[in-house]
């Protein structure tokens, strides 16, 4: 009975402990880094009956087309193994997420899912692969999944035991060191009109993968300068984000606003607050399949399961946006899906937080932890929107990238957005040299945003 009633304080003390700090792995664990898992914590086998296949190191050199050409669709031969449509749902339904079929019932005469032979395109440079390997064994979670310590240059977390972990994995991912890129944001009305909502030139940065940089956990993952290009009224406006590896901290966000000519913090940038880059269809922690702090919300780990997902859209970078866009969605010629393992997280909301989206699900790709699907359910528990991630291959980096390329809907309104379009830009993802931190600052961004 005394070992019994040890047994349960000890328990109760290790589950304290969980929400403060969340160890590493074993090494023992790690080592499946080097045999049955791929280099970033994927199951390198193929599944049962092989309609996915197993991994043999990714796409790392680009079959025809240029280094960087994003429109070059590296599986252009390939044929749909099957198609989707409402009508026969129900025989594919365990691989299909509530928001694809709440679209396939929505828009039965126009929506369709057109599925290709998997095609497993993830790849990272070889110190990525180095860099996770250590990461696995001295990565931890602190103030209760918050902070993210003890790892840099690769997924943090490549044998998951929670999902706060597999999300830090999806904020961290691979996506390249430094990039430029412009892209669009279209919003569509429930009518079917598309109206441009952004133009905008980006400067995004990785300081997490800064190649043979420093390590430690204030660096922060993520910087960008978002610099306005049109509509004409928002011609000159400016966004500065610093994501940061501690959470626990304030978040480093500002706008530039040219009508005022000066740059301000912007605190109110995050969480359910109405997303002006796209006209406020969506919120600010929306895109890029989830971004921003995770404090209001609980992570379970659902475990993993095998959905059809976008992938290797590269197909989407050749057409004009607007050729692309159909009345309610983008036109099913142009979107791949396949068949992959994806890590389930829900998302619910915290006892005494706020947010409009009390419950989330996100499907996470395990082969490069980015969010490939993500749900969301209102108050009364109704399916409100759903986001599908759009990745497209990028040998020259190499990897396959999922950006905030995406089609977001709203399920209630009927409205939705086409999110970073890069059909109509010469500059679709280009790698770049890293800047100066000093560049990704309030002052900087004032000065080259007032010329």
């Amino acid at each position: 009975m005394k070992n019994t009633r040890y047994g349960v304080v000890l328990a109760a003390l290790c589950a304290l402990v969980a929400g403060t700090v969340q160890a590493a792995v074993t090494a023992q664990e790690a080592e499946q880094l080097k045999t049955t898992l791929t280099p970033l914590g994927a199951e390198k086998a193929g599944n049962k009956d092989n309609s996915i296949p197993a991994w043999s190191g990714g796409l790392t050199a680009a079959p025809g087309g240029k280094p960087g050409d994003r429109s070059s669709d590296p599986f252009a031969a390939d044929k749909p193994l099957f198609t989707i449509t409402a009508e026969n749902m129900g025989k594919y339904a365990d691989r299909l997420s509530d928001g694809v079929q709440a679209m396939l019932k929505k828009y039965p005469g126009t929506f369709k899912i057109n599925v290709y032979p998997t095609r497993r395109t993830a790849a990272a440079p070889q110190w990525v692969y180095d860099n996770t390997f250590k990461n696995a064994t001295s990565a931890q979670l602190k103030n209760d999944g918050l902070t993210l310590d003890g790892a840099f240059g690769g997924v943090p977390f490549p044998v998951p035991k929670n999902g706060m972990e597999v999300h830090w994995n999806h904020l961290t991912r691979w996506r390249g060191e430094a990039i430029d890129t412009r892209y669009k944001v279209w919003t569509v009305t429930a009518d079917g009109r598309p109206v441009l909502a952004t133009e905008a030139a980006a400067a995004d940065q990785y300081p997490f993968y800064r190649k043979n940089g420093p390590s430690g956990s204030d660096n922060g993952y993520f910087y960008s300068v978002q610099s306005t290009t049109a509509p004409a009224f928002r011609a000159g406006e400016a966004l500065l984000m610093r994501e940061t590896n501690d959470y626990s901290k304030d978040r480093l966000i500002w706008q530039y606003l040219a009508g005022q000519r000066r740059i301000r913090r912007a605190p109110n940038i995050g969480f359910d607050t109405p997303d002006f880059v796209a006209s406020g269809s969506s919120f600010f922690d929306e895109p890029y399949g989830g971004l921003g702090s995770p404090e209001r919300y609980e992570f379970k780990l659902l475990g993993k399961k095998e959905i059809i997902v976008p992938y290797n859209t590269n197909r989407l970078f050749g057409v004009r946006d607007e050729e692309a866009m159909g009345s309610h969605h983008l036109k099913p010629e142009y979107v791949r899906w396949e068949l992959h393992r994806v890590w389930v997280v829900e998302q619910t909301l915290k006892a005494g937080k706020r947010h409009a989206v009390p419950k989330r699900v996100a499907y996470h790709d395990e082969d490069t932890w980015a969010t490939s699907l993500m749900d969301g359910w209102d108050a009364q528990g109704q399916l409100w929107r759903t986001s599908f991630m759009l990745p497209f291959t990028a040998p020259d980096l190499p990897g396959l990238v999922t950006y905030c390329t995406e089609a977001f809907h709203n399920l209630q309104t009927e409205a939705w957005v086409y999110r970073c379009a890069m059909g109509d830009s010469e500059v679709q993802y280009k790698p770049t040299s890293f800047r100066p931190d000093s560049f990704f600052t309030p002052d900087s961004v004032a000065a080259e945003s007032a010329r």
